[in-house]
């Protein structure tokens, strides 16, 4: 007997200009609730925002370290602080997780995948490391840690929630971004490693790559 091959239909969306946090955040949770409903269908939306941090649920204030350089939100998504900007690509994931599988841990590999797959489009090695959340880089280039342990650069962070099974929320990768905007805040509260982004690894990247690179390994990883 064949086995019946379940089928998604993933509507790609794309923003120009710079997205408000507050517009991005309403129109997630109302996507995020149509598809928990059966009205609408999935969608990977894929967006800048002007410069701001989010406080995820496991967010510390120490880790906030200048709290007046721009606006900080309230995400209720995983994780601790992230900066979202201009020439960082930011794509959020509204997906029925329910109908993929119900394995939450499985999803967020399978969001690291994604990334490091489209990292691959541009000969740039991802990699995830235990107890620290997002894709990282390694650089060699770079000075060594203090305790004598390679330097590793974050290049992708991710966060996401869940509402009656449907993810929203995401990730982000750097690609052009004024990376003295993270001093703001400790990255997801690591910091003994720092951030880097495509242009930074010395890559002439533009945004719509980085985007038909998504589009392309996320066939590969999703279906």
């Amino acid at each position: 007997m064949s086995q019946k091959v379940r089928e998604f239909m993933v509507t790609w969306l794309t923003s120009n200009g710079l997205v408000p946090y507050p517009d991005a955040l309403s129109e997630m949770e109302s996507r995020a609730a149509a598809i928990a409903a059966g009205t609408a269908d999935e969608a990977i939306w894929l967006l800048e925002h002007p410069p701001l941090y989010t406080a995820g649920t496991s967010a510390r204030i120490e880790d906030l370290t200048d709290p007046t350089r721009f606006p900080v939100f309230e995400a209720r998504r995983g994780g601790q602080y992230t900066y979202h900007g201009p020439g960082q690509r930011v794509a959020y994931c509204m997906l029925d997780v329910g109908n993929r599988g119900r394995d939450v841990r499985r999803f967020v590999q399978d969001l690291e995948t994604w990334i490091i797959a489209a990292l691959a489009e541009f000969n740039v090695k991802g990699e995830i490391r235990t107890g620290r959340v997002g894709v990282w880089v390694a650089r060699p280039d770079k000075a060594p840690n203090a305790d004598g342990t390679p330097r590793e650069d974050k290049i992708a962070a991710i966060g996401i929630r869940l509402r009656k099974w449907v993810s929203f929320h995401g990730l982000s990768i750097n690609v052009e971004p004024d990376l003295s905007h993270f001093d703001g805040i400790v990255p997801c509260g690591i910091k003994e490693h720092g951030v880097t982004s495509l242009v930074d690894l010395g890559l002439p990247v533009t945004m719509n790559d980085v985007d038909v690179a998504l589009q392309k390994s996320f066939r590969q990883v999703f279906g």
